[in-house]
């Protein structure tokens, strides 16, 4: 069985000084929000498939954000 950790490993990397959010709320109708101190990294699509293709989808997108600011 693979982890969480295993599957998505920007997004555990990520949570360690950032934060994810998910669902949506009053602000955003997007499905999962990435943000660190300094405010919003990435919004996702309204509505996806699953959880699992959602998560994808933000780990990847971590992982770019993560490049182009030179973090890893």
């Amino acid at each position: 069985m693979t982890t969480f950790d295993e599957q998505y490993p920007n997004i555990t990397r990520w949570v360690q000084d950032g934060w994810i959010e998910i669902g949506q709320d009053d602000y955003s109708r997007s499905f999962v929000r990435v943000l660190d101190i300094g405010g919003l990294i990435w919004e996702s699509e309204e509505s996806y498939q699953s959880v699992t293709e959602a998560l994808a989808d933000a780990d990847r997108a971590i992982a770019q954000a993560a490049s182009e600011l030179g973090l890893w």
